[in-house]
């Protein structure tokens, strides 16, 4: 598959720079697989548009990553944050960005001087490693002075309530840098209403690292290289899975880090296992999925990695013609944008 398969149009209007005021109110676009059809539908309508399945989470939390200041010489500074090098340490793998780059030895004042920074070394794809130190305790500062990573494509600074809105309502575990967007259009009131209609729920957690952003450079998917992102099953998630196949219950992953996270953790037989684990999964056509049944995601970026997955579960042809439908009626794309149900196996 070439890259130019994963091109379509999307005037910039259609998105998404803010959240709606509730976030259950977007509109849902159903691809029927089986069926080869494509529906517009309201997000509130989810629950009875599955028979009753087994919706799986994932609980990461997106933590205030982003650091700004800067060098000893005035220049301006950047740092992401993506995770300790070890539990317990002061020492972080970081992207960093500046007018002039950064180099081994540098010293940085970050977050209006709440924090300082040294450049331990300079690794590939833009990484370094940073120590960070602080009057008081690092992480303490981190969340207090840190802003949240919003995605490039929300052009505007991040404001307080991205803190709440940039999270999905059942965050536990914090280690992204990105939310999984699928799972903030749910309240607890839609996970209510899921319960209600006979469906269950269980969770799984990928941190999910900055290169779900990243474009694919290469010509042909199969040349592109992922991050390594960290992911968790737990064994009680395997268990309700065992149960819900029992049952005859389908399983519905809500956004494509579950799918990747269920996929990454597969026996030879296809069984998910319970555990942590560190995933380069990279799904794109032709795959066969173990776990999944059907999929709540988002609208996703042209060239993407996640696109690809999303063409591997539904078809190229069905994805393409159901983003063509969606900008032509107006949905909105990306992070705060609609969401999408792909209703895949037959049930």
């Amino acid at each position: 598959m070439r890259i130019s398969d994963l091109d379509y149009e999307l005037p910039a209007e259609l998105i998404a720079q803010e959240p709606l005021a509730k976030r259950d109110a977007s509109r849902l676009l159903l691809l029927d697989v089986p069926a080869n059809q494509v529906e517009d539908h309201l997000f509130a309508e989810l629950p009875g548009l599955l028979p009753p399945s087994l919706f799986i989470f994932n609980d990461t939390k997106v933590f205030p990553a982003r650091l700004l200041g800067n060098k000893a010489t005035g220049g301006k500074v950047e740092l992401l944050l993506l995770r300790k090098t070890a539990q317990g340490s002061d020492r972080w793998l970081a992207m960093g960005r500046s007018s002039k780059g950064l180099r081994e030895g540098m010293a940085l004042e970050l977050c209006e001087g709440r924090l300082q920074a040294r450049v331990i070394r300079t690794l590939e794809h833009g990484q370094l490693e940073v120590e960070l130190d602080a009057k008081s305790e690092v992480d303490a500062v981190i969340e207090q002075a840190g802003e949240i990573p919003l995605p490039p494509y929300i052009r505007r600074a991040a404001a307080e309530a991205d803190r709440a809105r940039y999270q999905t309502v059942f965050a536990k575990k914090q280690g992204a840098v990105a939310a999984p967007t699928a799972g903030l259009h749910f309240t607890e009131s839609s996970l209510g209403a899921l319960d209600a209609a006979g469906h269950r729920t269980a969770y799984v957690t990928l941190h999910v690292g900055p290169g779900t952003f990243r474009p694919v450079q290469a010509d042909t998917l199969d040349d592109h290289e992922m991050h390594e992102e960290a992911y968790e099953v737990p064994e009680s998630t395997v268990a309700a899975i065992g149960r819900a196949r029992a049952e005859a219950r389908p399983i519905v992953a809500v956004g494509t880090t579950v799918v990747r996270t269920l996929e990454s953790s597969i026996d030879a037989e296809g069984n998910p296992l319970a555990g942590v684990g560190t995933t380069r999964l990279f799904i794109r056509p032709p795959h066969r999925f173990h776990v999944v049944d059907h999929l709540v995601t988002n609208f996703h970026l042209p060239r993407s990695t996640l696109l690809a997955l999303v063409m591997a579960f539904a078809g190229s042809e069905l994805t393409r013609r159901a983003y063509r439908e969606a900008a032509e009626r107006r949905y909105r794309f990306y992070s705060y944008g609609d969401a999408m149900l792909i209703r895949g196996r037959a049930s």
